[in-house]
């Protein structure tokens, strides 16, 4: 993955520029998460993988509307495997919100601002069982870090199409994957905006909306 010649910046700032406001609504958004808050903002992050966004976020209304985490006797799995919001392997990832929940005491002092980003993302990654680093970004972002990558298919698709990437990797390894974020963080640096913004306006590309 050697330096690349970067395509479509001047399209890129006049795109960005158009959509700068809300993206940054967005951001604002997410620093002002209270912390009571934090732990279905991990709950959705465990959710979206392999599901859709809409879906995630309309189990997490569901699981509260229910009373998780406190009700114990909760159908967890059947909540999430409904079909108005399916979420794929839905007994697996009921048993990782459980654990999450059991686990959340530990986690939630450590997400205080102090500890670098890539230093939280990477504690985290280790510890939420169903977390690698795109979820843990994801997260962190979500509750207001900033300048972690969130390498999604949707990132590495807009990655290639400006010369970031030459080709999208089948798999990310932690290795390449902090490899792709050295080389966005670069291209963020070249164009003069930050890769929370660049994330948000890749996203809005797809989807014709600024979702978290």
């Amino acid at each position: 993955m050697g330096r690349r010649a970067y395509r479509e910046l001047e399209e890129l700032r006049s795109e960005f520029g158009e959509r700068r406001e809300p993206i940054r609504r967005r951001l604002a958004e997410f620093a002002s998460v209270p912390a009571e808050e934090y732990f279905f903002e991990l709950v959705y992050c465990l959710l979206t993988p392999q599901s859709s966004a809409v879906n995630a976020a309309r189990a997490v209304e569901a699981l509260q509307h229910a009373g998780f985490p406190a009700r114990a006797d909760l159908d967890v799995a059947g909540i999430l495997g409904n079909r108005s919001h399916y979420i794929r392997f839905h007994n697996t990832k009921a048993s990782r919100l459980r654990g999450a929940w059991e686990r959340f005491p530990e986690i939630l002092p450590r997400l205080a601002p102090g500890p670098p980003p890539r230093e939280l993302r990477d504690w985290l990654a280790a510890t939420v069982h169903g977390f690698g680093l795109k979820e843990a970004s994801h997260f962190l972002r979500n509750i207001g870090h900033r300048d972690l990558a969130i390498l999604d298919r949707h990132i590495l698709k807009n990655l290639r199409r400006h010369g970031v990437l030459g080709t999208i990797p089948k798999t990310l390894t932690q290795k390449r994957y902090r490899a792709i974020e050295r080389h966005f963080a670069d291209f963020s640096a070249a164009l003069g905006v930050s890769m929370d913004e660049l994330d948000l306006l890749f996203w809005s590309r797809e989807t014709g909306e600024i979702l978290k």
